[in-house]
């Protein structure tokens, strides 16, 4: 049996401990908040980050991440901003030999840096691999049909782990393009907001197609830009997952948006959440990259300048359909 660790135990962490307990393996989830990993193991529940849901009596929860040394795979779903500080807290006990698959979705706000790239400076010697796919927690709970890329440099390794932690309930697809499965995840999220902010304002379904099509371009022009496969791009970490959370109001992203749209404000909407929002700190972060990479993301531009700058949402849609036609490709 692998043994199976879990870092964060927010509704996603939650989430995967229970696919990697299905498919047979012995799960330990590390939460951040004793009181969280108390009510885990006292309640069989995460009343939380995931209220109203039950979770397999044997699946053991811990407030300390040292408990997890004796992982055979550990899965590390601390939010993006947080990963390099986490891979710092577990540099002491992580073994060689043990792979660590980032399940967070987004880029290093200071840096710039993906969180392969944090990863490389803090634990040069870990195996790192990618977990990323269009996934909400609860339907992965409630054991609905789900997908998702695994990306490592070594295919054959990302295969067995596939095998080991996935099943029929919860599929893992095999990649070695580490970079495109990061650019798809971190960039959805901004392209949800966008798309959330479009049926806030209502601007109809036209919209928020045209808006996601023209997103997927700028993904794509990212992600080259990095050395990602466009196909990739176009796969269940991209695509498929942008698809998924510019279209439902299970999307924390999406919501936001929503709810910008309508007049609400950041800071009101932000307080009153639990979980993180990853596309408000990514926005600024992929604004960063692409002006590094040489990139052009007017729609992802035009989020930041929304959350980051105080634009208004309006002229900001205006400054958008008043540029000058261009060809498609």
């Amino acid at each position: 049996m692998t043994k199976v660790g879990v870092i964060g135990a927010g509704a996603w962490g939650t989430a995967l401990a229970c696919a990697a307990q299905r498919a047979g393996n012995e799960v330990l989830l590390q939460a951040h908040e004793p009181e969280v990993a108390e009510a885990i193991n006292r309640t069989y529940s995460n009343p939380v980050y995931l209220p109203n849901t039950s979770l397999d009596v044997n699946i053991k929860a811990t407030p300390h991440l040292s408990d997890l040394a004796d992982s055979d795979i550990i899965l590390m779903v601390a939010p993006a901003q947080f990963v390099r500080a986490t891979a710092r807290q577990i540099k002491s006990f992580l073994k060689k030999e043990t792979p660590l698959l980032v399940c967070a979705k987004g880029i290093e706000l200071d840096s710039g840096k993906l969180m392969s790239e944090v990863l490389r400076e803090e634990l040069p010697e870990a195996e790192v691999g990618i977990l990323s796919g269009p996934t909400f927690a609860i339907e992965v709970v409630n054991a609905l049909p789900s997908a998702c890329t695994l990306a490592m440099s070594n295919l054959s390794h990302a295969m067995e782990i596939a095998n080991a932690i996935g099943s029929n309930r919860f599929r893992i697809y095999a990649s070695d393009d580490i970079v495109g499965a990061q650019i798809g995840g971190a960039v959805k999220n901004v392209l949800a907001i966008a798309s959330g902010m479009a049926s806030g304002k209502g601007f109809g379904d036209n919209a928020r197609a045209a808006l996601i099509t023209r997103g997927i371009s700028e993904l794509v022009r990212l992600g080259v830009s990095k050395g990602a496969k466009a196909e990739t791009l176009m796969g269940l970490s991209g695509m498929g997952d942008l698809t998924l959370t510019c279209n439902s109001m299970q999307s924390r992203n999406f919501s936001l948006g929503v709810a910008l749209g309508q007049g609400e404000q950041l800071e009101d909407i932000l307080k009153v959440r639990k979980a993180v929002t990853e596309g408000v700190f990514t926005a600024r972060s992929v604004c960063k990259l692409a002006e590094t990479q040489g990139v052009e993301m007017p729609i992802c531009a035009a989020v930041n300048r929304i959350l980051n700058e105080g634009a208004d949402i309006t002229q900001v849609v205006e400054d958008l359909l008043s540029r000058p036609f261009k060809e498609e490709l």
